[in-house]
């Protein structure tokens, strides 16, 4: 039985197999070009010419042969000033075997011009070996004209055992005495996700005499991230300890972070019913894309996710944020309204490079936890891939609010004889002790300035208890949410009072 290749090593296999086969256009998307750029010359051998494209170098020589090569090819004329079209005109004209690697492909692939001359070169290419490379970002698409004639390739970030190595090298160069195994497992968790130059880099500003700041290692990496458009790493401290009630909800989520197959990570959509509106019906096609995408992305996966549901205020969020924290995982914000970009197929590319880094990062185990005000906009498909079940957080209980009076008086250092909370959720109680801390009020005199949600969307609240009740699970209590609506109280006097004039 054959050892499971590392996701590095299936990557330079299958390179080596575009080359064994000539296949002549194949785009690399990477997050690191020059380590890319020595992974095409160590597939390609000595003996094969290796030339580079990038728009400020013009043509430059990756090995001996490529210089050779390309001193051929460009005659007279001077490298430097060689321009993307040209770059491609030229190649035409490398010997056998040879590789054109052309750098950051995809803001010139849409061009005219540019898309007809690596057209130009597939069947030329293919009947000697040769290879054009075009080195892109990930998630990138290939223009229409060349979809079907390009090998598209991803080249993985680096794994545990990549991380590791780099790791041990760049404490070594430090002359630092090694870490142990807890350290040393607790510092690669912080470098997934980064490319190999990131994280070196990283690491080497976390490191001092006093050896490796890993909140310092895992602010850096929270920066990288949230260079990805669309991703960021939520910062707040709270853990299941700081939410009064939601009491099934949270033995749920204990049990999976807990359980087998952990999450790595748990990636956070809120308000996914707003993130996902349009689906279907959008004119540009753009959010169809996209739900599509990360449906795909989900199911190759096998993803597993779950579903908030409640009217605002709930706690929702709070347990989404609340669950990353209680299991010592990062909490990924994924916002797909910043995905979101006027430009033909950039939105696609911003979420697949947003999907490979929320892979890396959760090392393929990631948590999904969505919210939702309203899930009839949501579409089915969508919501069978969160498998793990939609839950209902109802209206606090009076026990569960008791319980929330005292985790936000306790925060706030406030005290005193409590409102009539009948209704309020727990983000109303937390905003009353708030105000009653920032002007020194009594909570009664503070509750005066709240509106719960119970009576200023009464209807809306109502329905969406009917709803779920009989249909999803309770936050609460186990089981499924029942809602039992309460008997109108009695009226004093006469049943019926005419209009009085």
């Amino acid at each position: 039985m054959s050892a499971v290749l590392r996701p590095i090593e299936q990557f330079a296999r299958t390179l080596k197999e575009s080359r064994r086969v000539s296949t002549p256009l194949v785009a690399i998307r990477t997050a690191d070009p020059a380590l890319t750029l020595g992974r095409i010359a160590d597939v390609a051998g000595k003996d094969a010419a290796v030339v580079q494209w990038d728009s400020v170098r013009g043509l430059v020589k990756v090995n001996e042969q490529g210089g050779k090569e390309m001193t051929k090819a460009v005659g007279e004329r001077n490298a430097a000033s060689v321009g993307p079209v040209d770059a491609l005109v030229l190649a035409g004209d490398f010997g056998e075997d040879a590789v054109l690697v052309y750098a950051n492909a995809q803001r010139f692939w849409n061009n005219a011009e540019v898309a007809q001359a690596i057209w130009n070169l597939r069947d030329v290419f293919k009947a000697n070996g040769r290879t054009l490379a075009l080195l892109t970002t990930p998630g990138a698409v290939l223009p229409p004209e060349l979809a079907q004639d390009v090998l598209v390739l991803d080249e993985p970030l680096p794994a545990e055992e990549d991380l590791s190595r780099i790791l041990e090298d760049t404490i070594a160069a430090a002359e630092l005495p090694a870490l142990d195994s807890d350290a040393s497992s607790k510092a690669v968790d912080a470098l997934l996700g980064l490319a190999a130059f990131p994280a070196e880099q990283v690491l080497a500003m976390s490191l001092s005499k006093k050896g490796l700041d890993l909140e310092q290692l895992w602010e850096r990496k929270r920066q990288v991230i949230e260079q990805v458009p669309g991703l960021s790493v939520w910062r707040g401290g709270e853990t299941f300890d700081d939410i009064g009630g939601c009491e099934n909800i949270k033995r749920f989520l204990t049990a999976v972070i807990r359980g087998e197959e952990a999450p790595r990570g748990v990636v956070f959509i809120d308000e996914i019913e707003k993130a996902f509106a349009g689906t279907g019906t959008d004119l540009s096609g753009v959010k169809t894309e996209l739900t599509g995408a990360i449906l795909s992305w989900m199911q190759d996966r096998n993803a597993d996710g779950c579903i908030l549901i409640g009217p605002p205020g709930a706690a929702k969020s709070l347990v989404a944020k609340a669950t990353g924290n209680t299991a010592g995982i990062p909490t990924i914000a994924f916002d797909l309204g910043a995905m979101q970009n006027a430009l033909v197929g950039e939105s696609g590319g911003r979420l697949r490079a947003a999907l490979k880094v929320v892979d890396a990062v959760t090392n393929g185990r990631s948590l999904w936890i969505a919210t939702c005000n309203s899930i009839g906009t949501l579409p089915p498909e969508l919501r069978r891939r969160f498998t793990l079940g939609t839950f209902f957080f109802d209206l606090p209980s009076a026990e569960e609010r008791a319980s929330i009076w005292r985790i936000y008086q306790q925060k706030y250092g406030v005290s005193g004889e409590l409102p009539d909370d009948d209704g309020w959720t727990g983000a109303e109680i937390k905003e009353c002790c708030r105000k009653a801390y920032r002007l020194k009020q009594s909570l009664r005199d503070s509750a005066e300035y709240i509106v719960p949600v119970s009576r200023s969307a009464a209807e809306q609240v109502k329905t969406l208890r009917q709803q779920a009740s009989g249909k999803f699970i309770s936050a609460s209590y186990p089981g499924v949410y029942q809602f039992q609506e309460a008997a109108p109280a009695p009226r004093a006097g006469r049943a019926f009072r005419g209009m009085e004039s």
